[in-house]
């Protein structure tokens, strides 16, 4: 295995990010500085970055319905209640695909594999997102081509892509974009508080009925539609070679 992809797999995160580790000479194998990027990583190998021993844990895909009140964060320096709170103490270290604000709740994706997340969370994928909004007032449907032209937010200009109505102050938001705190920030500026906000909806991936605060790991299925949807080599290949199966 190439030891960018090694350091990915370990939950350092993207292979190109990784790469940065190696040529920065942060990395060592069997006790020697390693800035080759072609240098490849076998079993036996003892791979460190500073201090740390890595170990390759098995690639690992979770659907997290986060609760509202909790940090999106797998270390909270503060003591507040995090999502880590919700995961199995034995499970591989994970790495949260995204965020949801500590306000909101609904679906998450947490895995260990570097590049997939990579590439969910880039702004050239436009990923959508869908979210169950619930405002303080009836929704005017006036506004609503003024929330797709885009409202100007300290990161950029924040746009949605669809708005259904559901009920007078309930509506259905699909976004591509991923800037913080975009909903409640662009329907403050309409004249809007933002009561509840629940994803559940991201790409392929649906919240379903997995319940506040519970988990699942992704399908098979699931994992086919992320390949297909990011036009990446298979995911369920790194899945069959972990577990030793043949592809």
């Amino acid at each position: 295995m190439r030891l960018n992809r090694f350091l990915a797999s370990a939950g350092l995160g993207s292979r190109r990010s990784c790469e940065g580790l190696i040529t920065e000479g942060k990395v060592t194998i069997n006790g020697r500085v390693c800035t080759v990027l072609a240098t490849d990583v076998s079993p036996s190998d003892h791979v460190k970055v500073g201090s740390k021993l890595l170990r390759v844990d098995p690639p690992t895909y979770v659907a997290l319905h986060k609760p509202r009140g909790y940090v999106t964060t797998l270390d909270d320096e503060f003591g507040r209640r995090s999502i880590d709170d919700l995961l199995p103490r034995n499970w591989p270290r994970l790495f949260h695909v995204g965020r949801l604000d500590k306000d909101s709740e609904g679906l998450l994706l947490l895995t260990n594999d570097g590049d997939l997340s990579q590439q969910l969370t880039h702004p050239k994928h436009k990923i959508e997102k869908e979210y169950e909004v619930l405002l303080d007032k009836p929704f005017n449907t006036d506004l609503v081509d003024k929330l797709r032209k885009g409202i100007v937010l300290e990161q950029g200009r924040g746009k949605i892509e669809r708005l259904q109505i559901v009920k007078p102050n309930h509506v259905r938001v699909v976004l591509a974009q991923g800037l913080k705190r975009q909903i409640r920030l662009m329907f403050a500026a309409i004249g809007y508080e933002v009561l509840r906000l629940c994803r559940t909806r991201v790409g392929p991936i649906r919240l379903g009925e997995l319940p506040v605060g519970g988990y699942r790991l992704l399908t098979a299925r699931e994992l086919h539609l992320l390949q297909e949807m990011l036009e990446q080599k298979p995911i369920i290949e790194r899945l069959h070679r972990s577990a030793g199966e043949p592809v």
